[in-house]
């Protein structure tokens, strides 16, 4: 059968910091619980409001973006997303129109939802709101008329009295007012870098958010009318995801657990088709690699959280630095190039790469084209990637293995050799199956050496001869 996409609404904010993942996430948890198959979606690159939609829906969430896989892919991620559910619920990213791109407006939520044909339900802020409330919600609506805005939820509304001011205010457009959601600091999620703390590090203490938050978008929200408005989303056959093709059988080591949650389900599917056997391990607990693999992928999460328990597990770093050296095909991004470091903050880790990493206060973040400069397991010198980045940590030397390209600026980074590439380029292989190909085909044919009594710590740039 053909993947389409079937009913679907796109949960979309007048600015970041309004609520979105609050309605969006509880919206899900509250269809959920009235026995519907609930899909989810998160628009951008973002790992950690995924994690959220998962324990909310029971399903793994996908990530759409217009940017690094393409328009052309966002609908048929949306219905991978979907596939199976009775409905799927699309949280969006910033405001409804902000972009992260050349022109800021492609990969915004509302280019998202033209590309999906999705209603769209805005939140909006209300706590210091009245009658001004009507012009906002009206500018949203006008704007762009090929972006359908078709309800709102009013989010932090202080009393009944001033629910009635907002709802007069805004009764002349015609637009329904589809929840009103009270101050409620039960619904306030704590902070951590991209906004939320991710599911692995407190389950248990999500688990009873999202219960609160499911009840509480019960009550304050008209779940039947947002349900019948996705249901109003014409049902439409879509193209299939591009897959891997096979090219070797090999067994890849994936780290796993609190410390590195970040991962795209789509980058572990490329693997997969292109031959791998995913082994899942975690770098806090397990004392080595698991045997007999030809691959080690280390993705990104909070390792500077974890980073004294991660140090203090000398027995697998040794592992990880003996098999590394001797050529164990190697992709890490992000927190997994902080690991794979000589040390974090002064506290010593892996010493696969002759370079240091540094907390600091200062924010690295957007997207990112990229050009392969050394060799690498994704691709030889000239490959083009499309990524992002998100970290507070610097490594120093930074290493000289990818040339990098934002709208503000340019530069080089990362370290590679012909069995590894360590970068803070966050990659995303739902439209590149060739790149899981590239990486499978290597470690399928890569013959690991004996670890020599040597120094074997990557330069800069590069890493020591193999």
């Amino acid at each position: 059968m053909s993947p389409a996409l079937g009913p679907r609404l796109v949960v979309a904010g007048t600015h970041s910091g309004v609520g979105k993942t609050t309605v969006a996430t509880g919206l899900m948890a509250a269809l959920a619980r009235t026995g519907l198959s609930v899909g989810a979606a998160k628009v951008g690159p973002d790992f950690i409001d995924p994690g959220y939609h998962g324990l909310a829906t029971g399903r793994a969430s996908r990530n759409l973006d217009a940017w690094i896989s393409g328009p052309e892919t966002v609908a048929p991620l949306a219905a991978a997303a979907g596939d199976g559910a009775d409905v799927l619920v699309v949280e969006g990213v910033m405001g409804l129109f902000d972009g992260a791109a050349e022109d800021a407006g492609t990969a915004s939520t509302a280019h998202v939802a033209r590309l999906l044909g999705a209603p769209v339900v805005l939140v909006v802020d209300a706590a210091a709101l009245s009658g001004s409330v009507a012009a906002l919600v009206h500018g949203f609506r006008s704007f762009d008329p090929s972006v359908r805005v078709e309800g709102v939820v009013l989010n932090r509304v202080g009393s009944d009295g001033h629910e009635v001011m907002l709802r007069e205010a805004l009764a002349p457009l015609g637009l329904p007012v589809l929840g009103v959601l009270r101050r409620d600091d039960a619904l306030v999620w704590r902070d951590r870098h991209l906004g939320l703390v991710p599911v692995v590090e407190h389950r248990d203490e999500v688990v009873r958010a999202l219960d609160r938050l499911a009840q509480s978008v019960s009550r304050a929200c008209d779940v039947g009318a947002l349900l019948a408005l996705a249901r109003g989303a014409p049902a439409r056959a879509v193209a299939p995801l591009a897959q891997a093709r096979p090219v070797a059988r090999v067994r890849v080591a994936v780290a796993r657990g609190p410390a590195f949650s970040f991962a795209y389900p789509d980058n572990d599917e490329r693997l997969a088709e292109a031959g791998a056997e995913l082994v899942p391990f975690d770098p806090l607990t397990d004392r080595g690699l698991p045997r007999q693999v030809d691959g080690l992928v280390v993705g990104g999460g909070f390792p500077e959280a974890f980073a004294q328990a991660l140090a203090d597990n000398r027995p697998l770093l040794g592992d990880v630095r003996a098999r590394v050296g001797a050529g164990l095909v190697t992709w890490a991004e992000c927190g997994g190039l902080m690991w794979l470091a000589r040390s974090l903050d002064g506290l010593p880790l892996a010493g696969v790469l002759d370079a240091e990493a540094t907390m600091t206060d200062r924010l690295t973040l957007g997207y990112r084209r990229a050009r392969l400069l050394h060799p690498s397991p994704l691709g030889p010198v000239g490959t083009e990637l499309r990524g992002h980045e998100f970290h507070y940590s610097v490594v120093s030397p930074p290493g000289e293995a990818i040339a990098l390209e934002s709208r503000f600026g340019r530069g080089t980074e990362g370290f590679a050799s012909p069995t590894l590439l360590a970068s803070y380029l966050h990659l995303h292989l739902a439209a590149r199956p060739d790149l899981a190909e590239a990486f499978v085909a290597r470690a399928g044919r890569t013959t690991l050496t004996p670890p020599q009594a040597t120094d074997s710590r990557c330069e800069s740039g590069a890493v020591a001869p193999l």
